[in-house]
C-alpha cells in the first residue's frame, strides 16, 4: 500500500524523535512469524519500555541520520523490525533475544549502542547489562560494604576489653 509524503514524513519524524531519545537499538528479520506472535511482541515492547516499529529502510535511513545510531544504515536490509529502548539500555536486546528463542524464524540482525554498530552474536552483552533498579542495588552494597566492616570493627575493640577483663577476673578468681 502507498503511503503519502505527509505520512511518510510524520514516520521519519516519529522514528527520529524515539532514535533521539534511545539507549539502545536491536534490528531483527521478522520474516515468518505470525501476526498473533507480533502482536504479542509489541505487547510485551509496550511493557518494558520498547519503542518497537516495521519502517520501511529508506525512511529508518532518513529518520536515524544525524542521531547516535546512523550507524544502523549498513545493517538496514530486508524486512526489519527496529526496537529502541527508552529507558533501559538492555531492554530491547532481552526482548528481542527472548522471542527469537520461541520463534526460530525471527532473526536477530544487529545492534547498536552509543554509535557504534555490533553484530548479533553480542546480542548477549547487551541483553546481560543490569536494569537501573538493578544496578542502584549493586551501587548500595558496594557502597554498604565498607561501613559495615568498619562498624564491625569498632564493635570489636569493646567485645575484646570485655574478654580480656572477664579473663582477668576469672584468673584472680582461680588464684584466691
Amino acid at each position: 500500500m502507498a503511503i503519502g509524503l505527509e505520512d511518510k514524513k510524520a514516520i521519519v519524524a516519529e522514528v527520529n524523535e524515539a532514535a533521539g531519545g534511545a539507549l539502545s537499538a536491536v534490528l531483527a528479520d521478522y520474516r515468518g512469524v505470525t501476526a498473533n506472535d507480533m502482536t504479542v511482541l509489541r505487547k510485551q515492547a509496550r511493557e518494558n519500555g520498547v519503542y518497537l516499529r516495521v519502517v520501511r529502510n529508506t525512511l529508518t535511513k532518513l529518520a536515524v541520520g544525524g542521531t547516535d545510531f546512523e550507524c544502523i544504515k549498513e545493517a538496514l536490509v530486508g524486512p526489519t523490525i527496529l526496537a529502541f529502548s527508552m529507558e533501559d539500555p538492555g531492554a530491547a536486546a532481552r526482548l528481542l533475544k527472548d522471542f527469537a528463542k520461541e520463534n526460530k524464524e525471527f532473526e536477530i540482525k544487529a545492534l547498536a549502542v552509543g554509535g557504534e554498530l555490533l553484530g548479533a552474536e553480542q546480542i548477549d552483552r547487551l541483553a546481560k547489562l543490569p536494569t537501573r533498579d538493578q544496578a542502584l542495588g549493586m551501587l548500595a552494597s558496594v557502597m554498604q560494604a565498607p561501613i559495615t566492616k568498619l562498624v564491625r570493627t569498632f564493635n570489636e575493640v569493646p567485645s575484646k576489653v570485655t574478654r580480656v577483663v572477664a579473663a582477668v577476673r576469672d584468673q584472680k578468681q582461680e588464684a584466691a
